[in-house]
């Protein structure tokens, strides 16, 4: 009988690549942020080899990242540290892991766990009952990244039945922040708190300040419940790449 050399089974056990791929940003707090999210995946799973890539503003790319990841027989999982898909899955992450031993996994949104942060997030800012609540999420073109947003807004509205919830967008979609902020004052609202559905500090969340609201909670991360939904988006796009 042939036996598989001690390379190739050593190859076979070893788990996919975890790449956390975000956006990429300016913001040195919301580098340090995207940073400690994958440093806590680290810490959860020191089994796997977790590295970092980006789709813009930032290196390595993710191609780079999904190349360098599947050299011989290794094989990769891109998790998308994005709330909802978007260009930025469809075309950047897909043509990454093209060809590739390496797949996507799903968008850490829609999730049950983010309203739970949105919710900690509001009570932590002095959110009471009878605020109006604007929940913003940066925007997209694409129908799906609308619906996911709207699914996470709909679990808000019942995680938190004391005040009104809607949504506003930073960019690509309406309506936009400050026009919600508006219209919830329109509406009767004395204060209007934005919940930001936002992973981490940098430019959407910085425009949040200026939409004329009174509160403007902290963004999602970093959340020990963000390591769990990264790890479990992991997990599921793991199985599909062991069943090739």
């Amino acid at each position: 009988m042939r036996h598989a050399p001690e390379t190739d089974l050593a190859s076979a056990a070893r788990p996919p690549v975890l790449i956390g791929c975000s956006h990429g940003t300016d913001s040195q707090a919301g580098r340090a942020t995207v940073r400690a999210i994958l440093a806590d995946v680290r810490r959860t799973r020191p089994d796997l080899d977790v590295r970092e890539a980006f789709v813009d503003l930032q290196q390595p790319a993710v191609g780079d990242a999904v190349r360098e990841a599947t050299r011989g027989p290794g094989s990769a999982v891109v998790v998308p540290l994005l709330m909802s898909t978007g260009f930025h899955v469809g075309v950047d992450i897909a043509a990454a892991v093209a060809g590739r031993r390496a797949t996507s996994a799903d968008t850490l949104g829609p999730d049950d766990r983010l309203v739970r942060i949105l919710v900690d997030r509001l009570e932590a800012a002095g959110a009471h009952p009878g605020d109006a609540i604007v929940c913003a999420a940066a925007g997209s073109t694409d129908p799906r990244a609308a619906a996911a947003v709207e699914r996470v807004v709909e679990g808000l509205r019942a995680a938190w039945p004391v005040g009104p919830v809607t949504v506003g967008y930073g960019s690509a979609a309406v309506p936009r922040v400050a026009d919600a902020v508006s219209e919830a004052r329109r509406a009767g609202a004395e204060r209007v708190v934005v919940a930001s559905y936002l992973l981490a500090p940098g430019f959407f969340h910085d425009r949040l300040r200026e939409s004329g609201a009174d509160v403007v909670t902290e963004p999602l991360a970093p959340d020990p419940l963000l390591v769990a939904i990264v790890l479990d988006r992991y997990a599921e796009a793991a199985a599909l790449i062991a069943t090739v």
